[in-house]
């Protein structure tokens, strides 16, 4: 029998810049499913104006359990923070700085593990 384990994620995003306007974040896949040791990709939209400065954008990504929460992506004006990512998740978690002056926020996340 296989378990299900139900987890949610967190994202958080702030710009902190004088750009006035409303700021939408958009969820490219409302679930995802995979199975112990395989990799995935969590992606997010946003829209992109030309007055908005990328080092002014803060993201925090968490993932949420019953029983406890963790960090998986810290990025402060523009700047990813050192040693804010759960161990559970070191060395684990990937973002694609490439795709955020896209407005995308990409993370892969690789080797999955149920504990």
């Amino acid at each position: 029998m296989q378990e299900k384990m139900i987890c949610r994620i967190l994202l958080l995003i702030t710009l902190t810049s004088c750009v006035c306007g409303t700021f939408v974040v958009n969820v490219t896949q409302s679930s995802y499913q995979a199975e112990e040791n395989q990799n995935i990709t969590l992606e997010w939209t946003f829209t992109i104006k030309k007055e908005m400065i990328l080092t002014s954008l803060s993201i925090f990504c968490g993932l949420f359990t019953d029983l406890k929460r963790f960090t998986l992506f810290h990025l402060h004006e523009g700047v990813e923070v050192p040693k804010s990512q759960d161990e559970h998740f070191a060395g684990r978690v990937q973002f694609d700085k490439d795709v955020l002056r896209e407005g995308r926020i990409r993370l892969h996340v690789s080797r999955l593990r149920t504990e």
